[in-house]
């Protein structure tokens, strides 16, 4: 398996974890949350570090073809350099120097070769790693954003959780007391009203029937004043008439 497969491959297993399956076995959902962020936050840790040294190794092997590349430019510019010489004495009728000249334009131009055939051989691995290093960039922003949304889902399941926990009190402790009707109490109130209020009318017509007799009376000891009156000034007036006849 190559570098980049188990790179990949860890983020893809993480990306791909079943939450919901984790949670369900959990004892509580929270701390499993919690957790959860933890490992998968120490996950992104070690697959950054990872990458830092893919770049690292990439880099690297630039900065080596880099200098294969250089290396090569200069023996070819000493190629040429001494090309030109030995030219320049073979025309001065030089021939053994323009000779010796020639052989170092061949060793020039053999390192030339040889520099740029090691930075041709090492192009197509830059280029590959160049590709892994861009997929790894992409895997590690969709595990820091995988990781946020990791951390939001938690916030809001943890709401929700103690939400509902708190609903399931309030209706737990209003199923657990006697809850009474209060049209009922009404009702026996208004009762307990209308038998005060009867209790206290059967009062005033006692009363009332009391004092009607008293007039009554009244009214019969007035009636049997007059009588009697009538009847002195009866008697009075008879003696009167028996005396003058």
């Amino acid at each position: 398996m190559t570098e980049k497969q188990s790179i990949l491959g860890r983020i893809a297993q993480l990306t791909r974890a079943n939450i919901n399956a984790l949670l369900d076995r959990a004892e509580d959902p929270e701390k499993m949350l919690d957790q959860l962020i933890r490992d998968y936050t120490s996950s992104i840790s070690e697959a950054e570090e990872a990458v830092a040294v893919t770049i690292g190794n990439l880099r690297l092997a630039e900065r080596d073809h880099a200098e294969d590349m250089a290396e090569a430019a200069d023996w070819g510019n000493k190629a040429a350099a001494a090309a030109s010489k030995a030219e320049d004495l073979r025309q001065s009728g030089d021939t053994e120097g323009a000779d010796r000249f020639d052989k170092l334009a061949r060793v020039a131009i053999s390192k030339q070769i040889a520099a740029e055939n090691e930075a041709r051989s090492a192009e197509p691995m830059i280029t590959a790693q160049n590709e892994v290093v861009a997929k790894l960039k992409d895997g590690l922003i969709q595990m820091r954003s995988k990781l946020d949304d990791l951390r939001n889902k938690r916030d809001e399941l943890v709401a929700r959780a103690k939400t509902a926990e708190a609903q399931g009190k309030v209706q737990q402790a209003i199923s657990s007391i006697n809850v009474l009707d209060p049209t009922t109490e009404i009702s026996r109130f208004e009762d307990q009203v209308r038998r005060e209020e009867a209790r206290v009318a059967g009062q005033a017509e006692i009363a009332a029937t009391s004092l009607e007799d008293q007039f009554a009376e009244l009214e019969d000891y007035g009636r049997d004043a007059e009588i009697e009156a009538r009847l002195a000034a009866l008697k009075g007036g008879g003696t009167q008439q028996i005396t003058s006849e």
